[in-house]
């Protein structure tokens, strides 16, 4: 499929995606049965019979198929398990082991009492020197499968609105707690249900660009391996392209493609927000914000928790990305008939000359707003001390 996308002309990517990369809706289904079935069991099962006082408040998708982009064949997405009664955000960190063994353990069980529409396993994992739970929902019949990562969230937002922002209070306490402890986007799961809401409502063509962008992530991957930057910040960076180069519900996906790799390969002038969930009117968030944006590119932060930057912590992924990127821009998927590459969205990007950027067409207006308010401040302070 690879050779295929590769070759394919820019005319038929739509045909391609719907022909290779839309997901099947029995499996997905099926999985959605699953996951309701578990999310039940779970917060009535779930250390019952232990010492913790702890509790499982709900079970969220996230990842592809919370967003509702999941792709034919294999998929990866996370389970977030949320649990209340907790004193602090830390407390997810502290007591992880135990709690997701407690997990396995429900999950188990779970495995061996119900009949379900797909093959259900509960396996063991071990990412990024931590061990972890998988569960793996397979159909032989219908050669589909997907594999969650349990992940463990502490339930700070409590019943999620996605029509309002959070109060304010919220992202004043993660990031008092992150920082405090070091541990800046370490509680991002926390956050899965406006991640999923930011990405849900989209329309369906930009889903379908999405789609796109991952399965030529996973090409790349592939073919070169890790280290590569995080899947989701391709996610996000196809998200900005279309709202701040097209926005309308149909357009043309060959350029929306182009546009995206073109990104991909100034992945050094990148720097990304959105103030969908979090803004600049709270003075501490607006302190925050200011110092993550002037930190070295690229950087996109979390549109739902501000102290992630979700770029990763490797630069040599992007640049190894950014190189497969520009060869791709000679394939035809990006091509006319008559040879000639399509055109692309108009996504401007400016490099940055100084340590700390003054202006740049990739941060909010509001940003520039309130720099040169706090420059204007000094200003007269430093004016005030020299004439007393």
């Amino acid at each position: 499929m690879g050779q295929g996308l590769s070759s394919t002309w820019a005319s038929e990517l739509d045909r391609f995606i719907d022909y290779y990369l839309q997901p099947n809706v029995s499996f997905h289904n099926d999985v959605r049965t699953v996951i309701n079935t578990m999310s039940a069991f779970l917060k009535e099962r779930c250390f019952r019979d232990t010492d913790y006082s702890v509790r499982v408040s709900k079970v969220v998708k996230g990842g592809s198929s919370g967003k509702g982009k999941m792709l034919t064949g294999r998929s990866d997405a996370n389970l977030v398990v949320f649990l209340n009664n907790l004193t602090s955000i830390e407390d997810q960190l502290k007591q992880r082991g135990e709690f997701l063994k407690e997990i396995e353990k429900q999950l188990c069980q779970l495995q061996g009492e119900q009949n379900f529409p797909v093959k259900f396993e509960v396996l063991r994992s071990w990412r990024n020197n931590s061990p972890g739970i998988i569960l793996k929902l397979s159909s032989s019949e219908l050669q589909q499968e997907v594999e969650f990562d349990v992940l463990l969230a502490y339930d700070i937002l409590g019943d999620v609105n996605v029509y309002n922002k959070p109060d304010p209070q919220v992202y004043r306490r993660l990031i008092s707690e992150c920082t405090s402890l070091g541990k800046e986007g370490k509680f991002f799961t926390s956050f899965t249900e406006l991640q999923r809401n930011f990405l849900k409502d989209r329309p369906p063509k930009l889903k379908n660009l999405i789609r796109l962008v991952k399965h030529w992530y996973q090409l790349c991957k592939e073919k070169l391996g890790e280290p590569l930057p995080p899947q989701y910040a391709l996610e996000l960076l196809t998200v900005y392209a279309w709202e701040r180069g097209n926005g309308v519900t149909e357009f043309n996906t060959a350029q929306g493609f182009r546009t995206v790799l073109e990104l991909i390969t100034k992945y050094k002038q990148l720097q990304i927000h959105w103030t969908v969930y979090y803004d600049f009117q709270d003075q501490e968030i607006s302190t925050y914000l200011l110092s993550r944006l002037t930190r070295t590119r690229p950087v996109i932060l979390d549109p739902a928790d501000p102290t992630r930057n979700v770029v990763g912590l490797n630069p040599e992924g992007w640049w190894r990305l950014a190189g497969e990127a520009t060869v791709w821009l000679q394939y035809p998927c990006i091509k006319n008939w008559d040879t000639s590459r399509v055109r692309s969205w108009d996504v401007p990007v400016r490099i940055c000359r100084h340590s700390v950027p003054l202006t740049t067409t990739l941060i909010n207006s509001s940003i520039v707003r309130i720099f040169k308010q706090k420059m204007l401040s000094f200003q007269r302070l430093k004016f005030l001390c020299h004439n007393n």
